[in-house]
């Protein structure tokens, strides 16, 4: 496990989704302190953040049990990985006979948790934008359609004079 020293750690094993999934969940939290961190997980939209909800849940629990004088508002998320499980192999019947394969993926997800020394400072936050006396935020220009894009301006009309040519004639020679 990277990071400090570590209070307590609970793993998740086999969950049944992606770890791609998993992963945007995880990266949510990782660093947070338990009780933002649980605020945090109840309020996403994601189906997953239930399961590591119980999870963080577990991980704190472990950490009483561990250690009785452990304080749960010092408590933050240390470490927090998703590594791959196994995918169980799946046929999904398709047209004319054949058969497509499909994989149920699964993870592995584990929580370590690490205790901060000392009255918890809230982070100084620098002002930035238009009232911190930075220069103006830069508003993105949009890109050009696909079909012009690459194509100078005169080139398009030529080509668009072209096409319109192309079809007179045709009419005027049926």
């Amino acid at each position: 496990m990277p990071g400090g020293e570590i209070v307590a750690h609970a793993r998740l094993r086999y969950l049944g989704t992606s770890a791609q999934k998993a992963r945007l969940v995880v990266d949510l939290i990782r660093g947070k302190d338990v009780g933002q961190a649980a605020t945090t997980l109840r309020f996403t939209k994601k189906a997953v953040a239930r399961d590591i909800g119980r999870l963080l849940d577990s991980a704190v629990a472990n950490a009483r049990q561990k250690r009785q004088d452990v304080d749960i508002d010092q408590l933050y998320v240390s470490a927090a990985m998703v590594d791959g499980g196994p995918s169980l192999k799946r046929i999904r019947p398709a047209p004319m006979g054949r058969a497509f394969r499909v994989l149920k993926r699964m993870c592995h997800v584990t929580l370590a948790l690490g205790q901060r020394q000392g009255p918890r400072r809230p982070e100084a936050r620098e002002a930035t934008g238009p009232a911190a006396g930075s220069e103006p935020a830069r508003r993105r220009t949009p890109k050009a359609p696909r079909r012009t894009r690459g194509r100078p301006a005169a080139r398009r009309g030529a080509a668009k004079a072209a096409g319109a040519r192309l079809k007179k004639s045709k009419k005027a020679g049926s």
